[in-house]
């Protein structure tokens, strides 16, 4: 599948310190950023080998407990569902890093190892003197994403969507990610919202053999899809809402990566309201939803002060851009007509 893929865009000559953040957020368009991440120290150790890169983890580790996912060898390095898609084909383990690193170092060599996955691990929590010279220095350019961690053996992460803008670097070992307009979500067939492999829905097709008999609109996502091999040290900037297909392809491989949002903190996630919508909207009859849609394009999708534009400033209430005040006014609002 991947070869019939188009390439993701590249930006040369990027560092942490020229990172263009403002183009990157206006151009909308996953980019990849060659080296942004090779003067890491953890990126040169992977590269002398796997060993060293897990010495210098323990190195920083402060003790802590932590999470991960653990899969038995049939699961072939990709959490996700059981054959009729009620339960999840891994389990959440509590234990320590310096454990898991044992464990990934025993079963390396093992053509058909476990899965092991540590998933989205704030590095501030377990690894807090990591960033002192692994780290792309966001406040920098104002933005505010503590970096999160992830370690795993060859483990694929199923194409999902993350709702914060996302620069993922990859520290040690290769990845390829394969990417999708979110315009696609018709044709790459989301799985259950609850329980999910990773916090969001993911698709359900299989991209390494991808059934197009059973998924057939999945042949209209590739054509608009794009991939990338990323090797230690790149990065890659993944716009909001684009789907995401991410696969380790080397025996042990860290990557870290730094979420954020566009909007002030007040403003919360829109899949509050996509869940609220869902609840109240999406099983009324087809007139009724039709005229929804209209007052959601009016109020919600359309220029942002159309809605208010004739009333006199004093009126718009919450027809006039949010701010701390109104979006904390709202939310009262909200919780007291929910736990009505």
């Amino acid at each position: 599948m991947f070869d019939r893929l188009a390439k993701v865009r590249v930006l040369e000559g990027c560092t942490p310190e020229t990172l263009p953040l403002e183009r990157l957020l206006a151009d909308a368009t996953p980019t990849v950023l060659p080296g942004l991440a090779r003067d890491w120290s953890l990126v040169r150790a992977g590269l002398e080998s796997s060993q060293a890169a897990r010495e210098l983890l323990r190195s920083h580790y402060n003790g802590r407990p932590l999470q991960y996912n653990w899969g038995e060898p049939s699961t072939a390095g990709r959490p996700f569902y059981n054959e009729d898609f009620t339960r999840l084909n891994c389990e959440v383990r509590r234990g320590t890093l310096d454990q898991v690193l044992d464990e990934l170092a025993a079963c390396e060599d093992d053509p058909a190892p476990p899965t092991y996955y540590v998933a989205s691990l704030l590095v501030d929590y377990c690894l807090p003197s990591l960033r002192g010279h692994n780290d792309l220095g966001l406040e920098r350019h104002g933005v505010s994403a503590p970096p999160s961690i992830w370690i795993g053996n060859r483990v694929t992460a199923s194409c999902h969507y993350d709702a914060p803008n996302n620069i993922a670097c990859c520290a040690v070992g290769r990845r390829r990610f394969t990417l999708f307009p979110p315009e696609q979500v018709h044709n790459l067939y989301p799985g259950p919202l609850h329980p999910t492999p990773g916090g969001q829905a993911v698709s359900v097709v299989d991209f390494e053999a991808p059934d197009l008999e059973r998924y057939p609109r999945f042949a209209e996502a590739i054509k608009a899809g794009q991939t990338v091999v990323l090797e230690p040290g790149d990065a890659i900037f993944i716009p909001s809402m684009w789907w995401h297909h991410v696969q380790g392809l080397d025996p042990f491989t860290v990557l870290v990566n730094y979420w954020w949002s566009s909007m002030p903190a007040w403003i919360p996630t829109p899949m509050h309201a996509l869940n609220l919508a869902m609840w109240s909207i999406r099983d009324r009859p087809e007139q009724e939803k039709r005229a929804w849609r209209e007052l959601f394009e009016y109020y919600v999708f359309g220029p942002a002060g159309r809605a208010g534009e004739h009333l006199p400033e004093q009126a718009r209430g919450e027809l006039a851009p949010f701010d701390e005040t109104s979006a904390r006014r709202m939310r009262a609002a909200l919780i007291n007509k929910l736990n009505r």
